[in-house]
Formats: C-alpha cells, sequence, structure tokens
C-alpha cells in the first residue's frame, strides 16, 4: 500500500486530494476578507484581519508547495525548483503557524476551548517541525530533513483531515457536529493526519544520508 507514496504521480495526486478543501477555503476567503463578503459565522475573525489574511494567504501557499516537496524524482530532476518550493513551504509553514497562534490570542474565540487549545498546541508543534527541518538540511542530513518537512505539512494540513471527516457529515445531515462529539472528531481527524506522516515516514524511510560538504 505505501509504495503508492513512493511514486511520483499518485503521491502528489494523494497530497493534492488532502489539501483541495483548506486550500479551497482559503482561496475564497483570500478573496472575502479585504471585501468585508465573509459570511457571519467568520465575522468573530475579522477582529484581527492581518493575522486572519496572512494565515488564508500562507495555507495557500503552504498547501500548493507540499506536494511538489515530497516528489523524489522531481527533486533529483529539478533541485532548484525543490530548494524555491522548500524555501517558500517553509517561510509560508512559519507564518501559518504564528498567524494561528496570533488569532487565538486576538479573538475571544474560534471555536471552544478544546479545540483551541488542540490549535494552539499544533501551531507550536509545526513551528517545532519546521525548526528541526531547517537543523536538519544545515547538517546535511538528508533523510532526517525529509521526515520533518513531512511532520510539518501532516501538522499543518491537519486541517484537511478535519474537512475530509466534517465535510461528508454536513452533507447527510445538513449541519456541522456540534458538542463534545464536534471536539473530539476535531481533534482526532487532526491527529489522524498526523499519524498517517508518521507512518509514510516509517513506511519509505531509508538510511540517513549525508549531504557532502
Amino acid at each position: 500500500m505505501f509504495r503508492f507514496f513512493q511514486r511520483p504521480i499518485p503521491l502528489v495526486l494523494g497530497l493534492a486530494f488532502l489539501t483541495t478543501i483548506p486550500v479551497l477555503t482559503a482561496l475564497v476567503q483570500v478573496v472575502q476578507i479585504p471585501t468585508g463578503t465573509y459570511p457571519d459565522d467568520s465575522a468573530r475573525l475579522a477582529f484581527a484581519p492581518i493575522a486572519w489574511f496572512a494565515h488564508v494567504l500562507a495555507g495557500v501557499a503552504f498547501g500548493i508547495t507540499g506536494p511538489v516537496q515530497f516528489v523524489r524524482a522531481l527533486r533529483h530532476r529539478f533541485g532548484a525548483l525543490h530548494r524555491v518550493s522548500g524555501r517558500i513551504f517553509v517561510v509560508s509553514g512559519a507564518v501559518l503557524g504564528l498567524s494561528g497562534l496570533a488569532l487565538l490570542a486576538q479573538v475571544t474565540s474560534l471555536r471552544t476551548p478544546l479545540a483551541d487549545g488542540a490549535r494552539g498546541l499544533f501551531g507550536l508543534a509545526l513551528l517545532g517541525a519546521l525548526a528541526l527541518a531547517l537543523a536538519a538540511i544545515r547538517d546535511r542530513d538528508v533523510m532526517r530533513h525529509r521526515a520533518w518537512m513531512i511532520r510539518a505539512y501532516a501538522i499543518g494540513m491537519g486541517l484537511g483531515a478535519v474537512g475530509l471527516v466534517f465535510f461528508p457529515i454536513y452533507l447527510v445531515t445538513g449541519q456541522a457536529p456540534t458538542g463534545l462529539g464536534s471536539d473530539l472528531l476535531f481533534v482526532g481527524s487532526w491527529l489522524m493526519s498526523i499519524l498517517l506522516g508518521e507512518t509514510i515516514i516509517r513506511r519509505t524511510s531509508r538510511p540517513s544520508v549525508q549531504v557532502p560538504a
């Protein structure tokens, strides 16, 4: 099964599928925020417009550049593209994490205390994973760098997993889940994304490679 994640085209398609919901949502909000046409349930985010806009814009860049980073064939054939997209990925990931934390600090409540606490932890985890990925590549440890980049992507795109779980429920019931069950689904879906990232790392890892200085 996990050979799927080692093949260029299926890997890109799989990652693109996981990022479709958050990236499309973010693209819509990129237009809605400057024009003030966002829905009523997002109005509270308008109290932090800069953090909100930075968050969705960074989410678009992070979601688009992520799949490109993990295709081995593209890394080998287009090394310059890999490096440029990698820099965009890291910068946008850092902005995504920091702006998410800023939203939590500036807006009274994005969801519930449990979900907001989880968002905060995931935001810190994203920043930590990116820092460790940078440290690994500076040490020229390619496999450790790859592992932390995958972890960063799995954390940053956890909201995509949430969307994949919540959207079918909304289609069937006509409303999003609420209450404690909603919180548990929210956190559990995000953790599933992280678990998938860890599984991919373990199933596709090779002995650590040191790049010559």
